[in-house]
Order: structure tokens, then C-alpha cells, then sequence
């Protein structure tokens, strides 16, 4: 009887054993696995839900809510929930929304990922290298390069926004899941680039987003394709840089200028959605209109005057000042300036406006005009020394010329522009006055007469003169006349006789007559020959004693002309008629005499 009770109470023992280790098994199998669980209790910061077991689990209120949004929980709703721990150091279930919600997701998402279509998410939150982005209650990483097509800066407005994403890669064990919203946008941008390019054509207006900008121009995203916008393109008026007027990301209406389909490049406009200024420009900008503009650019060529809104005119350096040359405009005008202008030409083909500032003051190249005359004495300060002259200052701020020729009579060298620097006062003479080409000639030395002019008293063109030889070389000798006049003798002009023509016949210091037969002026010199005045000696020889057709040879007319001058003693006199005799008695004499006074006058002729 014992024994039976004892066995009794061995078997129940073995029974609550069983009984509890099978409990405790069905509890441990919770552990890992979703659950369904009942909401007792909620607080500002946890969730009190049971889920059958002999405690209660807390759970963070954060896991119940959306990223962005309220938790939209209440006492008695059912949820399910993943057992992490059957109980912590308190005695409490360990409990997961976070986790059960991504077990329920899992499953799904792997079957997308598999088929490769898209998931819809929500950017939550920022982590290093990119977002964080929660896929109906996973937690999935999307890298910043992923983000978008091209580089977002600020990317606040796509976070807490439901949006596509592609499932680039999945690792369940380790509970990582990568995707990318680039994928999505890439794909659609293919599917519109195509749309676009069946119904794009030139002349046709799209709308565009600023993808890039550069110093020529900015890209501009159609949808799947980007055109260029030039920059001369995106406004009638001047734009200095494309960043003056537009700015990445900008929503912008442009109109397809060219369209080429076989590199499919497209030119876009902005302006061609504006009315043209510049028809009926001639009528609203006539020639002569004087008008007051804005500077709005400067070169090194002059500078450009806005004249409305996408109407500007240059004004070339050289109508900017009457005085002022070879200055930067930048020293005449500055950027932003109001200055007055006078339309001087329209080129409608071109669409250029030329302007002019100094027409809208007195011209004092004109003014210096009226008030002095060719001639007129009068000083002024030497502004400038250059290697071909002196430029002066005289009145109305305008400057004249003295050229290093007119310097000094005697020297046209640079030595001449040594005496003078800049400052120093100077007496001038007034050569010439062209207002029109703006310049003033004026002269130092037109103050005192030419020397040369004295020196040429007695010397004309076919007179004789006496020279003194100063130099001799090979080809020519050159003479001193009148003690200021050089002179000079070609070789051949050295004598008739071709056997005289020889430089080395005479010395420096001899004196020679010889006649003028040119006069230069403005080198100063004179060209001598001695072989014309021979000629012409013997020309006159013929004419005043006779001729060779009565007869008597050239001697005798030559003997007849010196005796006559009393240069001939008697003896020669005698001489001569001693050999005239015979002569007179041969025929052929007088056909000599004829011979050599026709070659006279071919000689004659010929020079």
C-alpha cells in the first residue's frame, strides 16, 4: 500500500514535470516568431501589450508610428509583435514592433526583388554615406549616390514623401537591404526621352529643369534628354555669365531652335519666347538721336550702352573723346554709368547699333579751327617726345604735331628731339589745320627763314655754277656751291668724252664748273653735270661764229671764238692759219667738219 502511494506520488511528480517542461518548451518556441498580442496600456513613452504569455512586453511607442506622423494606436487593438526574449532581468517579455512588421515585409519585398519591380518608401532619416528609407516597416540604406540622376544639394524636400525605389541588393541574415531611387528615375527618364523625341520639333515650346551651367550656356533637362541653352539665347539683353539669370534646378520654358536627329542634339531659346526688341529699332533710334544710356560692358575696344531692355549700342574708343587717345575706355567710362550718346549707325543684319559720346559735346578740334589760321605763332607745353617728332598742347585740351622734319633746316635726325622734354614750353608755327581728321601740324623751325633758301641764290635749274670738290668716290663727286648747297656729279656727267668720265681726274679742293640740272628741296642738294655744259658751250660756239655749212670746220669756229675773246696770242693765230691752208685745199675737210657737228648735236640731243 505504501509502495503504491509512493509510486502514486512518483508518477504525478513525473507528470507536472512533463506537464511543465512542455510548457516551457511551447513558451521557448515563441521566442524568434510574430505573434499576436492585445494592447492593455499606453503611455507617453511605451506600449503595453500581451501576447498570452505569463507576462506582459513593452514596447517603445516610436515603433508604432510612421516616420513623419503620430502613432495611430489605441488600448484593445490587436497588433502583432515579435518575441525577442521570453523574459528579461525584470521578468518581462521582450517584445519588437520594429521586427515583426519587417518579418511581415520580408517576404514581400524578396518577391519584388525577385521580379525586379519597384518598392515604395519613405527617406526617413540620415546616416553616413547616405539615407535611411523605411519600406512598409523595413529599414533598408540608400546610398547618397543613388539619391538622384544628378547631385542634389538639398535633399529635405524628397524625405517623409513616399516615393519608387529599386531593390539593388538583399541580405536577410544580416538584415541589410540597399536600394536606389537613381534606377527609378533613369527608367523613367528613358521612357519620356523616347516620348520626347517621337513629338520634339523645332519651333515647339517644353518645359526643362537647369541640370548644369556653364560659361557658354547651361544644359537644360528635358525629361530624358537635355538640350543647350546658349547663352546668348537666354535674354535679348546682354548676359554677361548664364548664372546672372538662371540657377540649378530652376523650372524653365524654352523653345527648340534646332533640333538634329541623328546626334540627337537639341538648341534650346529663351529670349524666342519674348517679342524682339529690335523690330522698328530705326524708327525708335534714328540716326543723329542724341539719348541717355547705361554702360553695361567694357572691352579694350570700347564699351557697350544699354538703350532699353535687349537694345545696346557700342561706342567705340574712338568716339569717346575728343582728346583722349590711346586710353582704356575704362578710364573714360565706368560700368552702371548714365552717359549721354548720339546714334551715329543701325546695322540691321547685324544687329549693331554704333554710338557716339564725344558728338554730344563741342568738338574743340573744330573750335582750335575757328580762332587760329595757318601761320599763327603760338606756344604751347610738349606732352610727349616720340622717335618722329613732338606732340604739343594747345588751347581747348587738344594736342599738335611737330614732325622731326620740321625741327631744324640743317638736321633731320633723332639728335634733333634731344633739346626737348616733356613740360617744357615751346614757340611753334602753325603748318596746317584739319579739323575733320583732328590734327594740327605745326613747326619749329618755319620760325626762321631756310638757309638753304640764301644759299640757293644764283641757282637754278640750267644755270652754271662754281663748286668747290668737298668728297669723291667711285661712282660720283660731290661739290660744295655757294658755301651751303651740296652738289653732286654722276660719273657719266663727268665730261663728253667718254675717256674724261673718271673721278680720279679730280682732287678735294678743286673747283669745277658745272651745270644745275636738278634741284631737291627737301634732301637739300642739287645734281650737277659738266658734260651738259660743255654741250651747251659748244652750241653757242655754233651760234655766234658760224656754222659748219658755210664751210668752216668746228676748229675754225673754236679758234675764231677764242681770238675774238683775246685768249689766243698771235703765234697761235698764226699757227692756226698755217694749218688752214692746207685743210682748205682738201675736200674731204668740210665733209669732216660736217661729220663731227652732226655727232655734236647727237651727243647734244641725247643728253
Amino acid at each position: 500500500m505504501a509502495h503504491t502511494a509512493a509510486n502514486l506520488a512518483d508518477k504525478q511528480d513525473s507528470n507536472e514535470f512533463a506537464a511543465l517542461l512542455e510548457d516551457s518548451m511551447k513558451q521557448s518556441s515563441f521566442e524568434g516568431s510574430v505573434v499576436k498580442g492585445t494592447i492593455i496600456d499606453i503611455d507617453q513613452e511605451f506600449v503595453m501589450v500581451d501576447v498570452g504569455l505569463k507576462s506582459e512586453g513593452r514596447i517603445a511607442i516610436r515603433e508604432f508610428s510612421k516616420p513623419g506622423q503620430p502613432p495611430e494606436i489605441r488600448i484593445g487593438d490587436n497588433v502583432e509583435v515579435y518575441v525577442d526574449r521570453m523574459e528579461d532581468r525584470n521578468g518581462e517579455t521582450v517584445l519588437s514592433r520594429e521586427k515583426a512588421r519587417r518579418e511581415e515585409v520580408w517576404a514581400d519585398l524578396e518577391k519584388l526583388h525577385d521580379k525586379n519591380e519597384r518598392v515604395t518608401g519613405v527617406i526617413f532619416g540620415r546616416v553616413k554615406g547616405g539615407f535611411t528609407v523605411d519600406l512598409g516597416g523595413a529599414v533598408a540604406f540608400l546610398p547618397g549616390s543613388q539619391v538622384d540622376i544628378r547631385p542634389v544639394r538639398d535633399v529635405s524636400p524628397l524625405m517623409d514623401t513616399p516615393q519608387p525605389f529599386h531593390i539593388l541588393k538583399m541580405d536577410r541574415a544580416r538584415g541589410n537591404i540597399v536600394v536606389s531611387r537613381r534606377a527609378v528615375l533613369e527608367e523613367s527618364r528613358d521612357e519620356a526621352r523616347g516620348e520626347l523625341l517621337d513629338t520634339i520639333s523645332e519651333g515647339s515650346v517644353v518645359q526643362g529643369v537647369v541640370k548644369n551651367i556653364t560659361d557658354y550656356g547651361a544644359f537644360i533637362d528635358l525629361g530624358g534628354i537635355d538640350g543647350l541653352l546658349h547663352v546668348t539665347d537666354i535674354s535679348w539683353k546682354r548676359v554677361n555669365h548664364p548664372s546672372e539669370v538662371l540657377s540649378i534646378g530652376q523650372n524653365v520654358d524654352v523653345q527648340v531652335i534646332r533640333y538634329n536627329e541623328e546626334n540627337k542634339r537639341i538648341s534650346l531659346g529663351m529670349k524666342q519666347l519674348e517679342s524682339d526688341p529690335w523690330d522698328g529699332v530705326e524708327a525708335k533710334f534714328p540716326i543723329g538721336l542724341k539719348m541717355t544710356g547705361r554702360v553695361t560692358n567694357i572691352t579694350d575696344y570700347g564699351a557697350f550702352v544699354e538703350l532699353e531692355d535687349g537694345i545696346e549700342g557700342l561706342v567705340h574708343v574712338s568716339e569717346m573723346s575728343w582728346t583722349k587717345k590711346n586710353v582704356h575706355p575704362g578710364k573714360i567710362v565706368s560700368t552702371s554709368q548714365e552717359v549721354e550718346v548720339m546714334v551715329l549707325e543701325i546695322d540691321l543684319e547685324k544687329r549693331r547699333i554704333s554710338l557716339g559720346i564725344k558728338q554730344c559735346q563741342d568738338n574743340p578740334w573744330q573750335g582750335f579751327a575757328e580762332g587760329h589760321k595757318v601761320d599763327q605763332e603760338i606756344e604751347g607745353e610738349v606732352r610727349n617726345v616720340t622717335e618722329f617728332g613732338l606732340f604739343v598742347g594747345l588751347p581747348g585740351d587738344i594736342d599738335g604735331m611737330v614732325h622731326i622734319s620740321d625741327i631744324s633746316w640743317e638736321d633731320q635726325t633723332e639728335d634733333v628731339l634731344k633739346p626737348f622734354e616733356k613740360g617744357q614750353q615751346v614757340k611753334v608755327k602753325i603748318l596746317d589745320i584739319d579739323a575733320e581728321k583732328e590734327r594740327v601740324a605745326l613747326g619749329i623751325k618755319q620760325l626762321t627763314d631756310d638757309p638753304f633758301e640764301g644759299a640757293m641764290k644764283g641757282v637754278a635749274k640750267g644755270a652754271v655754277v662754281t663748286g668747290t670738290v668737298t668728297a669723291i668716290t667711285d661712282k660720283e663727286v660731290e661739290l660744295s656751291v655757294n658755301d651751303g648747297v651740296t652738289g653732286t656729279i654722276k660719273k657719266a656727267d663727268l665730261s663728253r668724252e667718254r675717256s674724261e668720265q673718271r673721278t680720279d681726274r679730280f682732287a678735294v679742293g678743286e673747283k669745277v664748273d658745272a651745270k644745275v640740272m636738278s634741284i631737291d628741296k627737301k634732301k637739300r642738294s642739287v645734281t650737277l653735270s659738266i658734260k651738259a655744259r660743255e654741250i651747251d658751250e659748244d652750241k653757242q660756239a655754233l651760234e655766234e661764229f658760224g656754222s659748219t655749212e658755210s664751210g668752216a670746220s668746228l676748229g675754225d669756229i673754236l679758234g675764231a671764238a677764242l681770238k675774238d675773246s683775246g685768249q689766243e696770242d698771235k703765234k697761235e693765230a698764226k699757227a692756226d692759219d698755217a694749218e688752214e691752208k692746207p685743210k682748205a685745199k682738201k675736200a674731204p675737210a668740210k665733209k669732216s667738219a660736217k661729220k663731227a657737228e652732226k655727232a655734236d648735236d647727237e651727243d647734244a640731243k641725247e643728253e
